[in-house]
């Protein structure tokens, strides 16, 4: 029997001895992620069911628990700029997506998907607007690999690229937010940022990446009205994301409360830490499959999107 087959038939216990590897300290959100993807492309998927179900809800979790380290006027007046990049890159990602898509011929659903997924928080963005458009299982899985990939790529490269253009916490914490679709990879990337380069520093980068990355997941409830008068159709439904709201409430509780610290540190600890496995797991739900599915055109289209809207997000904040 080959070493693969071997990795294959004991996939099961290489996931769960890999997920309990993903609890010690020297495990960054980087390495978790790649050991999931390693995981799922040489021995298969494990778990896709579970880890899918589970990620889902511990990222959300895992957000509303960083709401408990971050002070809610600090935050505010950190990201009031953060805000308003927010507001023209979701309008101007759309509008490029548009042209973009249909200058490479993308069916024009995975398009709308691609570019809502790629303007506002990634897989969120595009499970809450698939339904709207009516997008079939193709479309859907095109534009989630796609948005995926490029999230995987943006987890590894971003926080060097910052240490190498000299950016500080803040500007890194926006830069990411902005120019990174899933919030998963946005809080990892802030958070690898923070301990790679900032390690005896306040985590800055993470909490102003969080911050506004959950300020843009906001547009997805009027990109999701705007999409119904766009794709003309009723009585569809709207997923909003209310772990965003409960992050707001974590963030105005600390503020105004007086919590003790030991119980606000092991909250955020057990956030950061539940955002780790929640890379781990997203990882190891990749699949060949969906490479394969993803297709040379949507993937140009989102790697076009992706570099607008790094480029011109990054010269925003350092000119």
């Amino acid at each position: 029997m080959s070493f693969v087959n071997l990795l294959k038939r004991y996939n099961k216990i290489l996931f769960i001895a890999l997920l309990l590897i993903t609890f010690l300290p020297q495990v960054t959100p980087a390495i978790a992620l790649f050991m999931g993807l390693a995981l799922a492309l040489i021995s298969g998927q494990a778990y896709p069911k579970l880890a899918k179900k589970t990620s889902k809800y511990l990222l959300q979790a895992s957000v509303v628990g960083l709401g408990f380290g971050m002070n809610l006027h600090e935050s505010l007046a950190s990201g009031k700029e953060g805000m308003l990049f927010t507001i023209v890159s979701v309008v101007v990602v759309m509008v490029i997506g548009f042209f973009v898509g249909k200058w490479l011929r993308v069916d024009r659903k995975t398009a709308y998907l691609i570019s809502s997924g790629t303007a506002i928080c990634g897989g969120s963005a595009i499970a809450a607007v698939a339904p709207v458009v009516k997008a079939d299982d193709n479309q859907m899985s095109v534009s989630l690999g796609t948005i995926f990939v490029l999230n995987a790529i943006a987890l590894f490269i971003f926080p060097p690229i910052g240490h190498w253009l000299g950016m500080t916490q803040e500007q890194f914490g926006e830069w990411a937010a902005i120019a990174i679709h899933d919030t998963s990879s946005v809080v990892g990337a802030g958070e690898a940022f923070d301990r790679s380069y900032f390690p005896d520093a306040e985590g800055k980068a993470l909490q102003i990446a969080t911050l506004i990355k959950c300020t843009r997941a906001l547009w997805i409830i009027p990109l999701a009205l705007v999409t119904t008068l766009i794709f003309k159709e009723k009585n569809s439904k709207i997923y909003i994301p209310w772990f965003i709201f409960l992050f707001v409430l974590a963030m105005v509780a600390n503020t105004y409360i007086a919590l003790p610290t030991q119980v606000t540190g092991s909250i955020v600890w057990l956030a950061k830490k539940g955002l780790t496995i929640t890379l781990f797991l997203i990882g190891s739900g990749l699949s060949v499959d969906v490479l394969r599915s993803v297709g040379i055109k949507p993937m140009i289209q989102g790697i076009l999107l992706w570099i607008v809207i790094a480029l011109l997000s990054l010269a925003v904040i350092l000119l």
